[in-house]
């Protein structure tokens, strides 16, 4: 794999989004999320990144699609129905909460459908346009689970790689959904398909094959005359790059400040995105029956608990918004006096750097979805620990909880384990701290966001091998 082989990546929004400030029209880079974690793969390859801009361009279209294009970046234009329709519909109503094992609140919308079909069919217009044979097509998560193989009819020959970065549910889940047959077939369209950790493989391959009806050998499935490989390939992070943000006199000044600010207590930390499938409230519940069952805390320690905004159009997410903010106010008036406030309520964007030091401030991390793909603040918190003092309490049901084995890990629906767990984090010597932490840390910087992306295209371009040997046998059979 050299600079000149392209690498086209294929996700739902590009890592620029298009803003209209005055009737001025400026890119800028996309928070979060998937462009961020693979900023430093990208370096590596000739990429083109096809996907949504974030808005609908009408006019001066041309002017700014050649400044995007000058840039690698190649935008599928979607009108404003068909982002209702596939985006806040299909997306995050049907698959979202489906995938996370949320059935009660899954929506099954025929047009949804529709539109989700369509703009996927819209993405493999925009890849034919520019796409060559030799070129690796990357294919990213839930919103384009059609195109692999769109593309595979289109192009039979095309190099192309599909990742999940969200779980993928049991078969008695998945089988509730109407199209879960497109759905299978589209991803098998694939030559590669990726998923965080072994159990979403498990559970896929039993999806073949109790829909489908075709047998693995090894993660090794047969489809019509292809051979498809399905793998996990743990998502990292980038290591140095919170290792350096750590290390800086900036983030040493605003550790020291927010330590002073809270009065020296020690510090409880908990990050999410606002979502059902984070386990927020529950978490709150736990937070309170710790102080209930250990009095002698009160007082001693402050939970920081940050959430980002998110899917705020959303009937779940405002009642789940308006929810937590009364138990953070139930909880402080509880317990709480003139000095001493005991849930510190952060809901806004905080720059990274504010981030990291918040992670290097937290004498404990507490973070407990209640079905995460992977988790990726754990690994950050983790990365960020330079003293290696620390410690981190994560929820089972995580994609991360399979690497992170020296954490404290729990059952985020038992609420006194999860108290249990804060109290015995808070007293943890810290030499075990420091072990526990520095066996994490080895095993990220190896396994880190770079080396996740050279995994997952080394195998693409292996099973390409291996489907030439299998043509070539295929062949000499019919003969």
């Amino acid at each position: 794999m050299g600079l000149m082989d392209r690498l086209l990546i294929v996700s739902n929004r590009l890592p620029v989004t298009v803003v209209r400030r005055k009737g001025k029209i400026y890119l800028q880079p996309s928070v979060g999320g998937l462009a961020t974690g693979l900023s430093s793969v990208l370096r590596k390859y000739n990429t083109l990144w096809i996907g949504w801009p974030g808005i609908e361009i009408e006019n001066s279209k041309e002017d700014l699609e050649a400044r995007m294009k000058s840039e690698g970046l190649y935008p599928v234009h979607l009108s404003k129905g068909e982002v209702n329709g596939y985006y806040h519909g299909f997306c995050n109503k049907t698959i979202w909460p489906l995938f996370h094992s949320f059935s009660q609140y899954t929506v099954y919308n025929e047009n949804w459908w529709s539109a989700y079909k369509k703009v996927n069919e819209k993405f493999l217009d925009v890849i034919t346009e520019i796409a060559k044979p030799e070129d690796i097509i990357w294919i990213h998560d839930y919103h384009l689970m059609l195109l692999p193989n769109l593309l595979r009819k289109e192009m039979p020959e095309a190099r192309i790689g599909f990742f999940l970065h969200i779980p993928f549910p049991p078969f008695e889940i998945f089988r509730l959904l109407p199209w879960r047959k497109h759905l299978l077939e589209g991803i098998l369209g694939a030559d590669i398909v990726g998923f965080h950790i072994y159990d979403y493989v498990q559970n896929f391959l039993q999806c073949v094959h109790r829909l489908l009806g075709y047998e693995h050998e090894l993660g090794m499935l047969i489809v019509g005359d292809r051979v498809v490989k399905v793998d996990a390939f743990p998502m990292g992070i980038d290591y140095n790059k919170f290792e350096n943000i750590a290390n800086s006199p900036e983030v040493e000044e605003e550790v020291k400040k927010i330590r002073k600010k809270l009065g020296g207590r020690k510090i409880i930390l908990s990050i999410d995105r606002l979502d059902y499938t984070k386990g927020i409230p529950l978490r709150l519940e736990a937070f309170d029956t710790f102080l209930e069952k250990y009095p002698e805390y009160i007082g001693k320690v402050t939970f920081v608990l940050k959430l980002v905004p998110s899917r705020t159009r959303v009937e779940h997410y405002v009642q789940l918004k308006k929810y937590i903010d009364e138990l953070v106010g139930k909880i402080n008036g509880k317990y709480g006096d003139i000095e001493w406030t005991p849930v510190q309520y952060i809901y806004r964007f905080l720059p990274l750097e504010k981030l990291v030091a918040l992670y290097r401030a937290a004498d404990v991390a507490l973070i407990t979805p209640l079905r995460d793909g992977m988790n990726l603040v754990a690994k950050e918190f983790i990365a960020s620990k330079i003293d290696g003092k620390g410690c981190l309490i994560l929820s089972e049901t995580t994609g991360a909880a399979f690497e992170l084995v020296e954490a404290i890990v729990v059952n985020p629906n038992n609420k006194e384990r999860v108290a249990e767990a804060l109290k015995m984090a808070l007293e943890m010597p810290e030499d075990e701290q420091i072990q526990r932490i520095r066996a994490m840390q080895e095993r990220l910087r190896r396994y880190n966001v770079e080396k996740w992306a050279d995994d997952f295209i080394q195998e693409l371009n292996k099973i390409k091998e291996v489907q030439q040997e299998f043509s070539t046998k295929y062949l000499m059979r019919e003969l």
